[in-house]
């Protein structure tokens, strides 16, 4: 439905981008934020949106604050907001790249691997929200993606592993480290995958940089599990550690 000349193209991955048909359609940071808002969160009262977008102020000034960002979006992109009186929404001709992302990852929950691998990974590691932004309900979804993008790469990783698919495995196991360098799961499913493909030093250098960064960061050492996937690489003569069997 976006995709047509007629409706609206939001993204809010990378960077901010307004596209109505093929046209780039310029709005300033105030009303961006309105616009944003409204994206993340669906349709919202009134009082809702001040509270999140001008916190700092008084009721009456932030109400006219809202009233003034309103009047410039309607004015600047005529049928993009919805004014239904204490309610305010997107028109249903938006789409939102961040709402296809949200998708394809419940999508990937509720059903597992299913199509294309590559441009899956592709798609969530492009999948960076509003990087830039820095008020505090922006960083919550930030933070709510990341972990949305985290447990995507997870199973990925998982199920790509379980197919045989090392490559597939060993990327997104990278990409969750790339997230959460400590993510303990993930260091697991890298080694599994280096191994597989007999890449033994590899596996080794994986799991030693994740013990340098444990102990570095949080003064711990990695687990009984891990330790179980390179003990027999360990045991080995230091001279044969450093390629394939």
């Amino acid at each position: 439905m976006g995709n047509d000349g007629y409706g609206f193209q939001l993204s809010l991955l990378q960077s901010w981008q307004l596209r109505r048909g093929a046209d780039i359609v310029h709005v300033a940071a105030r009303q961006q934020r309105l616009i944003t808002a409204l994206a993340i969160n669906g349709p919202r009262p009134r009082g809702f949106l001040v509270g999140l977008l001008w916190p700092e102020c008084r009721e009456p000034r932030a109400l006219e604050s809202l009233r003034v960002s309103m009047h410039l979006i309607s004015r600047q992109v005529p049928g993009l907001l919805i004014n239904g009186g204490a309610v305010l929404s997107l028109s249903e001709l938006v789409d939102v790249d961040l709402h296809r992302v949200r998708a394809q990852i419940r999508e990937l929950s509720r059903v597992g691997l299913n199509g294309n691998v590559p441009s899956c990974l592709h798609q969530l590691r492009e999948a960076e929200l509003l990087p830039g932004w820095y008020e505090d309900w922006v960083l919550f979804e930030q933070g709510r993606l990341r972990q949305d993008r985290l447990h995507a790469y997870h199973l990925i990783a998982r199920e790509s592993l379980a197919r045989f698919d090392y490559e597939s495995a060993l990327e997104a196991a990278e990409a969750a480290l790339e997230l959460e360098p400590l993510y303990e799961s993930a260091v697991g499913l890298l080694i599994q995958a280096e191994r597989k493909q007999g890449n033994n030093a590899s596996a080794l250098r994986a799991f030693e940089k994740y013990r340098a960064r444990l102990r570095e960061d949080m003064d711990l050492v990695p687990s009984e599990a891990i330790r179980r996937l390179v003990s027999d690489i360990l045991l080995q003569p230091s001279r044969t550690q450093g390629g394939n069997p």
